[in-house]
C-alpha cells in the first residue's frame, strides 16, 4: 500500500514536470495557445509559472522563469517526494 502511494505520488510530480515542459515548448508556437490542449495545460501550469514571472522579468524576448521554475519545482518536489516517503513509512504501510 505505501509503495502505491508512492509510485501515485511520482506519477503525479511527472505528469506536472512534462504539462510544464509542453507548456514551455508550446510557447514557441503562436498558435498553441488557442487550442484546447494548449488552453487546457495552460489553465493547470500558468498559476505556478506566474509567481517565477513576477518575480524574474523577461530579458528582451527570453523569459527566463519558466526554466527557473522547472529547476524550482524540481527541487521542491525532491523534497516533497522524501517527505511523503516518511510519513509512509512512520504510518507503517
Amino acid at each position: 500500500m505505501g509503495s502505491s502511494i508512492l509510485q501515485v505520488g511520482q506519477y503525479m510530480y511527472d505528469i506536472y514536470y512534462w504539462l510544464i515542459l509542453i507548456s514551455i515548448f508550446g510557447s514557441w508556437f503562436p498558435q498553441f495557445s488557442s487550442t484546447k490542449v494548449g488552453i487546457w495545460i495552460g489553465k493547470l501550469v500558468d498559476p505556478y509559472l506566474s509567481i517565477f514571472r513576477k518575480i524574474i522579468p523577461p530579458l528582451g524576448m527570453i523569459d527566463f522563469s519558466p526554466i527557473i521554475a522547472l529547476f524550482a519545482y524540481r527541487f521542491l518536489a525532491g523534497f516533497a517526494l522524501q517527505g511523503l516517503r516518511q510519513v509512509v513509512v512512520m504510518i507503517g504501510l
